[in-house]
C-alpha cells in the first residue's frame, strides 16, 4: 500500500499527518509512505526527523496586504503555485500512491488538486472549527473531507462526503500518569499546578498578563506555576518581572522556560491551563481532561482560534478571554476564582473530557481503508 501525505506551514498541520502515518504503519508495517512539502518549511525538518520519505515542492503563502512588498511577494507566490503542479505530477507518476491525503498548509492545495485531476483517490483533514482557505478551495477536488469537529461543516460547500474524526493526539498525552508526572516535576501535592504558554514564538500580551499573575501569587507558595515564554519572551518576561519587583531566587515552584518540550508530563500534572486555542492544543486539553482559560490568537487566518475556543466555551469546558479583553487583573481574578472553587475546575475538566475523540488516528485510518 502506498500513501502520499501533503502538509506544511505549522505543526498544527504537520503533526496530524505524522500521527496518521504512525497509525497506518502500525496496521501495515510494509506500507510505503511519502510526504510532500516545502523543503524550507517546518515540515522539511519534522518529517525527515520522523524518518519518512520526503518529496520537496517549493511553494509560498500569500500576504494579506496591498503594500508593494506584499504585492511582489504574492506575484512570486502565484508563480510558484503555477509551477507546483508540474512538480506534483512528477511525484505522483514516480510514487503512484493508492491514496493522497492533505492535512492543511498551502502545499496541500496544488497536491490534492493535481492528484484529483490525475484520477487518484483524495481526502483532506480540517483541524479547526472554522475551515481554512485551503480546505474551502479543495472542497471541489477531494473525495472526502474529514473534520475535527462537526461545527466546521456548516462553513463548507455541499458535494463531498464528510466524516467527523477529531484530531489525532499523541499517545504520550493519553497515557501520561498524573501522580508520576507531578513527582517528576517535584511538585508539592498541596499545590495547584498552573500551566501557561502562548506558543513556540510566545505572545507578548500573554507574557505581560502572566508576569502580573506571578507577581500576585509567587510569595504565597500555593501555586506550582510552569510557564513557557516562547522565543520572543525569553528576555521580555524577566524584564517584566523585575519591573514588578519579583525576585524568584530560591523559588523552585515557579518554573519558567522558553519552550515546553515535555508537554505530556506538564499537562498530566496540571490542574489549570492558560493558553492559545490552536486546534491540536485543544484536542490535547480534551484528551487529558483539563480545565482551561483560552486566549485565542487574533493574528491567525479568519480568526479560526476564536471559533476553536468557542466550541469548548459553549460546552462549559473552558473559559474564553479574547486578547482585546486580556489584562493581568482579569487573569488574576479568574485564577483566584478557580482556586477558590475546585468544583468549577472539576466541571470544566469533566466537560472537556466529554468532547475528546481519543481514537482520531484510528478513525482516519478506517476512512482511508473504506476509500480503498
Amino acid at each position: 500500500m502506498k500513501i502520499l501525505f501533503a502538509c506544511g506551514g505549522t505543526a498544527g498541520h504537520i503533526n496530524p499527518a505524522l500521527a496518521t502515518a504512525a497509525v497506518v504503519r502500525k496496521h501495515h508495517p510494509d506500507a510505503q509512505i511519502r510526504f510532500v512539502g516545502n523543503p524550507n518549511g517546518m515540515e522539511g525538518r519534522l518529517i525527515k526527523k520522523a524518518g519518512y520519505d520526503f518529496s520537496p515542492v517549493v511553494i509560498k503563502g500569500f500576504y494579506r496586504s496591498l503594500s508593494p512588498k506584499a504585492c511582489a511577494h504574492n506575484l512570486s507566490a502565484v508563480s510558484r503555485m503555477l509551477r507546483a503542479g508540474g512538480a506534483v505530477k512528477r511525484v505522483l507518476r514516480e510514487f503512484e500512491p493508492d491514496i493522497v491525503m492533505g492535512t492543511g498548509g498551502y502545499v496541500s492545495g496544488p497536491v490534492l488538486r493535481t492528484a484529483h485531476k490525475e484520477g487518484y483517490k483524495t481526502l483532506t483533514h480540517e483541524q479547526n472549527a472554522f475551515p481554512g482557505v485551503t480546505t474551502k478551495l479543495l472542497s471541489k477536488y477531494v473525495d472526502k473531507i474529514l473534520l475535527a469537529v462537526p461545527e466546521a461543516q456548516k462553513y463548507l460547500a455541499e458535494g463531498p462526503q464528510y466524516a467527523v474524526v477529531g484530531n489525532p493526539v499523541r499517545e504520550e498525552i493519553l497515557f501520561a500518569d498524573r501522580e508520576e508526572s507531578r513527582r517528576a516535576l517535584g511538585t508539592d501535592p498541596k499545590r495547584t499546578v498552573l500551566l501557561t504558554f502562548g506558543g513556540s514564538l510566545g505572545a507578548q500580551r500573554i507574557n505581560e498578563a502572566v508576569a502580573d499573575l506571578i507577581a500576585w501569587h509567587y510569595r504565597s507558595g500555593k501555586i506550582h506555576h510552569i510557564h513557557a515564554t516562547g522565543q520572543y519572551g525569553v528576555e521580555l518576561l524577566p524584564r517584566l518581572l523585575r519591573e514588578r519587583g519579583v525576585d524568584l531566587g530560591g523559588c523552585d515552584y515557579v518554573d519558567i522556560r522558553e519552550y515546553i518540550d515535555d508537554m505530556p508530563r506538564c499537562l498530566a500534572a496540571s490542574d489549570i491551563v492558560l493558553c492559545r486555542s490552536g486546534a491540536v492544543t485543544l484536542s490535547e486539553l480534551e484528551a487529558a481532561g483539563r480545565a482551561s482559560i483560552l486566549i485565542p490568537s487574533p493574528n491567525v487566518a479568519e480568526n479560526h482560534q476564536y471559533h476553536n475556543a468557542m466550541v469548548l466555551g459553549n460546552a462549559g469546558a473552558a473559559i474564553v478571554v479574547e486578547e482585546k479583553d486580556l489584562t493581568g487583573e482579569r487573569i488574576i481574578a479568574l485564577v483566584s476564582e478557580l482556586l477558590e472553587d475546585p468544583t468549577k475546575v472539576h466541571g470544566l475538566a469533566k466537560n472537556a473530557r466529554k468532547l475528546a475523540i481519543v481514537d482520531a488516528g484510528e478513525r482516519i485510518y478506517r476512512e482511508m481503508m473504506a476509500m480503498l
